[in-house]
C-alpha cells in the first residue's frame, strides 16, 4: 500500500497541533464576556486556567500556580463565588452616582404581614475598584411577603481622589448569614457602570430638526402587568432646550404618534414612543448647535426617592 508523505504530516500536525492549543481555547476573556451580559458567577475559563475574583470585582482566569501569589499580594477576593439562596438583581441607575439593585433573600422575610426594614450592618460589602466605600444603612422590603430587599447605593464622587468613570467596577458582596445550613453563603455582584444607568435613548435621527425618531425608556417600575404592555404617559417626560424652552412631550409641536411611551412587549421593561423636535415650540426657536435634554423623573422606586433618568443631546 502506497502512503501519501503529505497525508501523514497533516495528520500529525494536526494531532500536534490539537495536543498543544485545548479544545475550548477560543473561550473569550473574562471581561468580554461579562460585556456580552454574562454575570460573574458564570464566566468561564479554559481548561489549564482556573477563574478567581478580584479585590476590585472584576473575574480573572489565572494558571493554578498564581494563585497563592495573588492572596500574598492581597489582590485576590476569593477564588470561589460560593452559591447562595440569596440572589442579587441590579437595575439601570439613573445618575453615574446611583446603583439601584435588589435582594432576594426568603430568610430575612420575618413578618408576612408588614413590609420590613432590615439593617444592612454585617450583611453588605460595597467596592469601587476593589477600593471599599459606605453603603445603604437599610433596605426596605419592596411589599408584603415578597422576600425581596431593595437597595439604594450612592456612589462617592472620587474614590482615592479619581473621578469615577463609566470603565469603573462596583462590587457588591452580599454575606448571607441567615442560611439554614449554619454555613454562611456569599453572593457577590460585580457591575461595570457601563451597564448600570438607566438610559433614556434614541434612534432614527433624534438629534435633527423635523424628523422622526424613536425615544426608547428602560422603567421596570411601570411594568405592572406581565401579561400585557404598560403604559407611561408622555406628559412626564420634560424636555428643556437652550433660549428657554421648556416643556413636556406632551406637547403637540412633538408630533407624538401616542400620548403614551407603550411597552415594546409583555413583561419587556422597556417603553417606546415615536416623536420628532419641531422648529420652533411657543414661538422659540430651535437652532442647529443647541443643546437639548429630555427628563424622566422616577417616582416610584421602593425607598420613595425620586429618581432622575436624563438623555441630553445636541441638535444636529
Amino acid at each position: 500500500m502506497i502512503i501519501n508523505k503529505k497525508i501523514v504530516l497533516g495528520i500529525t500536525f494536526f494531532l500536534i497541533f490539537s495536543f498543544i492549543i485545548p479544545i475550548n481555547a477560543n473561550i473569550d476573556s473574562p471581561r468580554k464576556q461579562m460585556a456580552e451580559g454574562v454575570s460573574v458567577q458564570d464566566v468561564i475559563c479554559r481548561d489549564v486556567l482556573e477563574k478567581v475574583i478580584r479585590t476590585n470585582g472584576m473575574p480573572a482566569c489565572v494558571k493554578p500556580e498564581t494563585i497563592d501569589k495573588m492572596f500574598e499580594r492581597g489582590i485576590l477576593l476569593t477564588t470561589k463565588v460560593t452559591k447562595s439562596n440569596a440572589e442579587i438583581t441590579t437595575v439601570p441607575a439613573s445618575s453615574m452616582s446611583i446603583v439601584n439593585f435588589y435582594v432576594t433573600d426568603n430568610d430575612l422575610n420575618k413578618s408576612h404581614r408588614a413590609v420590613e426594614v432590615v439593617s444592612t450592618q454585617g450583611l453588605f460589602e460595597f467596592k469601587v475598584n476593589g477600593i471599599p466605600i459606605q453603603g445603604p444603612e437599610k433596605m426596605i422590603e419592596t411589599g408584603y411577603d415578597t422576600g425581596q430587599f431593595y437597595l439604594k447605593l450612592e456612589l462617592p464622587e472620587t474614590v482615592n481622589g479619581k473621578q469615577i468613570s463609566q470603565d469603573d467596577i462596583v462590587l457588591i458582596k452580599y454575606l448571607d448569614e441567615s442560611n439554614l445550613s449554619g454555613v454562611q453563603s456569599v453572593q457577590v455582584k460585580s457591575i461595570p457602570l457601563t451597564k448600570t444607568f438607566a438610559e433614556i435613548e434614541t434612534s432614527g435621527g433624534g438629534s435633527r430638526i423635523g424628523h422622526e425618531f424613536i425615544l426608547r425608556l428602560y422603567e421596570p417600575d411601570a411594568n405592572r402587568d406581565s401579561r400585557d404592555e404598560d403604559k407611561i404617559s408622555i406628559s412626564q417626560l420634560e424636555f428643556r432646550s437652550e433660549g428657554g424652552i421648556k416643556t413636556t412631550l406632551a406637547n403637540p409641536k412633538f408630533d407624538a404618534n401616542s400620548n403614551y411611551l407603550i411597552e415594546t412587549g409583555p413583561n419587556t421593561n422597556i417603553f417606546e414612543v415615536q416623536i420628532k423636535i419641531p422648529r420652533q415650540i411657543d414661538d422659540k426657536t430651535i437652532h442647529i448647535g443647541d443643546w437639548y435634554e429630555i427628563k424622566y423623573i422616577d417616582r416610584t422606586t421602593p425607598s420613595n426617592s425620586d429618581e432622575k433618568i436624563i438623555f441630553k443631546g445636541k441638535i444636529g
